[in-house]
């Protein structure tokens, strides 16, 4: 894989290294470039959806998760002469280091998320009941962290900031502008997080069972919530093993659960078939959304991180009350 984005690298800064020229003289505007829709929908509410100073671009936004994603040429062009490059930073954007090292605009500013929410980054956990990856090398069984980091309200508030502070480092005129467009909408999100904490303090159920990958660990920590799943948040398995769906039937049914979680992208047979080796048979299958493969399609008819969000509490509302 790094010795295709390397000579993908090569060929395009042959067509860039005479193609660019100083964005100042010539009345140019910023180019920021975002990999996934949640970071997208945090810069353009801090720059304003009406700037026209700003041309602002999602990198992935044909539906594919991050997990699975890999740039084109197309991609490394548009990230090679940018000036501001916004990225997850976890293991699936191991490609970004050798996009990055022989960009065009060498004086690109650079934000890894993860970097930037430092000690909040959780390692993915490997739950009781939860199946497994298949065996690896030894070598492979290092600590994996969790990429799922915009799951959090919490993370989203530090990464707003340090979003605005990169704009800001790079168009210093508007600085106060970004400032001001981050603190509104760090406003807003902490709205927003106080519904969260309020609903989920009062709640019945406080472990609950994702008949599905979990890329919700982040959002369970904050509020203090527990869980089932059937397989880790980066796992690329689709079919789970009688043992796990037996053990998360069982705990349905232990907990005495009147529903069952999937993510937004799964077929829900995972969750038909826990559901139908539960006592009773009779538990909703219900979705929450992981905001991993927002489309342009989707982004251009108004999708909104807060809006889904919200979306998120509603569902967790069936979910935590009798």
């Amino acid at each position: 894989m790094k010795r295709i984005i390397t000579l993908i690298i090569s060929v395009i800064l042959l067509v860039t290294l005479f193609a660019g020229c100083d964005r100042a003289l010539n009345n140019e505007k910023i180019k920021v470039v975002t990999t996934v829709f949640p970071i997208y929908d945090w810069t353009e509410n801090i720059i304003g959806k009406n700037n026209d100073d700003i041309d602002l671009t999602m990198l992935l936004d044909t539906g594919v998760d991050l997990h699975s994603f890999q740039p084109t040429a197309k991609d490394i062009l548009t990230i090679s002469d940018c000036d501001v490059f916004i990225y997850v930073g976890g293991e699936s954007d191991e490609w970004v280091e050798d996009a990055l090292k022989e960009a065009h605009n060498k004086d690109m500013i650079t934000l890894n998320l993860m970097e930037i929410i430092g000690e909040n980054a959780l390692s993915e956990e490997l739950k009781e009941g939860m199946q497994d990856e298949e065996e690896h090398d030894e070598e492979e069984h290092d600590e994996e962290l969790d990429e799922h980091i915009w799951l959090s309200l919490k993370n989203a508030k530090i990464a707003t900031s340090a979003i605005a502070e990169a704009l800001g480092e790079k168009d210093a005129d508007n600085k106060e502008n970004y400032k001001k467009g981050a603190d509104e909408y760090i406003e807003k999100i902490d709205n927003l997080d106080s519904l969260y904490s309020e609903a989920i303090d009062n709640a019945d159920y406080k472990t609950l069972v994702i008949a599905d990958r979990f890329p919700f660990a982040y959002m369970f920590r904050d509020y203090g919530l527990d869980y089932y799943a059937a397989f880790k948040g980066c796992s690329a398995e689709t079919e789970a093993s009688f043992e796990t769906i037996i053990f998360l039937a069982n705990k349905v049914d232990e907990l005495g659960l009147k529903s069952i979680i999937k993510i937004e992208t799964s077929d829900g047979a995972i969750a038909k078939t826990v559901k139908n080796n539960t006592k009773q048979k009779n538990a909703e299958i219900v979705s929450l959304n992981s905001l991993q493969s927002i489309t342009e399609k989707e982004k251009s008819e108004g999708a909104d991180y807060l809006k889904i969000m919200t979306d998120n509490l509603n569902t967790l509302k069936k979910v935590i009350y009798k």
